[in-house]
């Protein structure tokens, strides 16, 4: 950290010379305001005016212009003013230009003092110093994954409110096997962020996990308050699959692994849900490449879209089979949410997707609401779920919405490119 406070004070240099400066020019300005109040002649101008004046008004006199009475008033007022403009021009007399000299060093260090104590309090230096030691142990030839994490752990005891330290230990305790210290490393972060849903959610995963794949009391109130805060949570949905898929409940477990790629943007999170889907779909007896992607249309969750969407033959050359393809039912004004969501690959296409109350991202937004929807499928090369430059779309508009089973497949081709 040594280089981290030198760059500080370099910093510092401009901002001490600035107040240096004046100190520099002190002699300099008082010698020039003593020589100006020296050759002042302000106070001569303004006696010699008042003598040309009085002059003037006795001449008004003597010719009979005035009496005497309003000769002692012009008078009067004359001297007033004299004494008026005498007054203003007195000045308190010079001090030395070394007075004062002592408040810089004060000034000085004030700054410097309060620069460092805000950095204590609003800086990263204890995210440098974890910087450092990632970089310390990847140029290590004995570097390794133990070390890293003896280094983490110990500036965990240094630094213990910091977030970053817990976060970056969480994921390498999971993947070295040890349960325990993830799960403490994650609530550790939890204590320190805040109970968000993403965090919630990876608790209520590593606990799922470490208890045999069983939603125990403890996790099922992790999900509980997970879905409470974002029912469209794709870790839970996620973990909720799966214990469906261990219960033989391979509907459920579609359903939720679904819902949950909707919202998914990791590519390799969405192959491993796709697989597992498709293997749901075998166990029904579903042939995967011609089953649906969505809700399965007898048990569709309330009124819904049925789409089949393709794509251009034209454009098949610009974009990967694995890039994710998103379809997506919006209200016509604009103005709500996304109404439903799915997602599948340029791979499966042509594919038939179904869209109901199931796909929707919150409860406050679906389908339901609406008795026709925009639907605009998005293929993304990169998986986000913005819209990027290059990504191909089709969309098609005053979509009716009704019973998925009593209504005929509306086509959308994907034709066209961001531009």
């Amino acid at each position: 950290m040594t280089s981290l406070w030198i760059a500080f004070a370099v910093l510092l240099l401009p901002a001490i010379w600035l107040l240096i400066l004046p100190l520099r020019q002190a002699r300099a300005l008082h010698d020039a305001q003593r020589d100006y109040e020296a050759n002042d002649t302000t106070a001569e101008q303004n006696v010699a005016i008042y003598k040309r004046r009085l002059a003037s008004l006795e001449a008004a006199k003597e010719r009979g212009d005035i009496d005497e009475e309003r000769f002692a008033e012009d008078r009067l007022e004359l001297e007033r003013s004299l004494l008026e403009d005498t007054t203003t021009v007195k000045r308190r007399p010079l001090k030395t230009y070394t007075s004062g000299r002592f408040v810089v060093p004060l000034v000085l260090l004030a700054v410097v003092g309060t620069s460092v104590v805000w950095y204590q309090f609003n800086g990263a230096e204890g995210d440098l110093v974890l910087l450092q030691t990632q970089r310390e142990v990847q140029n290590d030839p004995e570097g390794s994954l133990s070390m890293y994490l003896d280094r983490l752990e110990e500036q965990a005891v240094l630094q213990p409110d910091n977030p970053n330290v817990w976060s970056e230990l969480f994921p390498l305790y999971r993947q070295t096997g040890q349960a325990e210290k993830a799960v403490d490393a994650l609530e550790r972060l939890i204590a320190i962020e805040g109970r968000d849903a993403p965090l919630l959610a990876q608790l209520a995963q590593l606990r799922f996990f470490m208890e045999g794949r069983e939603l125990t009391p403890e996790v099922q109130g992790l999900v509980d308050e997970t879905l409470e805060q974002d029912p469209r949570q794709p870790t839970v949905l996620g973990l909720l699959g799966i214990h469906a898929f261990d219960a033989g409940e391979y509907e459920t477990a579609i359903d939720r692994w679904r819902r949950a790629m909707a919202n998914i943007e990791d590519p390799d999170t969405a192959d491993s849900l796709r697989e597992g889907i498709r293997v749901a779909q075998q166990r029904l007896g579903v042939d995967p490449d011609e089953a649906p992607i969505g809700q399965p249309m007898d048990e569709a969750q309330g009124p819904g879209i049925r789409v089949d969407v393709s794509l251009d033959e034209a454009l098949t050359n610009r974009v990967s089979p694995q890039a994710t393809v998103f379809v997506t039912a919006r209200d016509l004004a604009g103005e709500m949410p996304p109404l439903a969501i799915a997602q599948a690959q340029v791979s499966d296409l042509p594919a038939t997707f179904v869209l109901d109350a199931s796909n929707a991202m919150s409860p406050e937004a679906s389908l339901d609401e609406v008795n026709e929807a925009r639907l605009m499928v998005r293929v993304s090369p990169s998986g986000q779920a913005t819209p990027q430059p290059g990504d191909l779309f089709g969309a098609l508009d005053n979509v009716s919405v009704g019973p998925v089973n009593d209504t005929e497949a509306v086509n959308v081709l994907i034709d066209s490119v961001f531009e």
